[in-house]
């Protein structure tokens, strides 16, 4: 996720309804990833890395059920960049 967040930096999520332009953690592939919510509809979710270049992302993997998210960011504050 960067320039958004760095290796080895303190996150904190929380289980809140999400909404687009949010930044998830998902569980995809028996993988816990962290992605941007870039489209969100009939309960399944479109993400993406904010850093296209190097991300595995729903341009690879398609839309992913919204029930597998399991929390939004909460810290640190983000800024949208939908």
């Amino acid at each position: 996720m960067l320039p958004t967040l760095r290796a080895g930096q303190l996150v904190l999520f929380m289980a809140r309804p999400a909404a687009v332009g949010d930044i998830v953690m998902v569980r995809h592939d028996g993988l816990e990833k962290i992605k941007r919510i870039a489209r969100l509809e009939h309960g399944r979710i479109y993400l993406l890395g904010d850093n296209p270049e190097v991300s595995t992302d729903s341009r690879n993997f398609g839309w992913i059920g919204q029930e597998n998210i399991r929390g939004v960011l909460y810290w640190p504050k983000q800024h949208s960049m939908v």
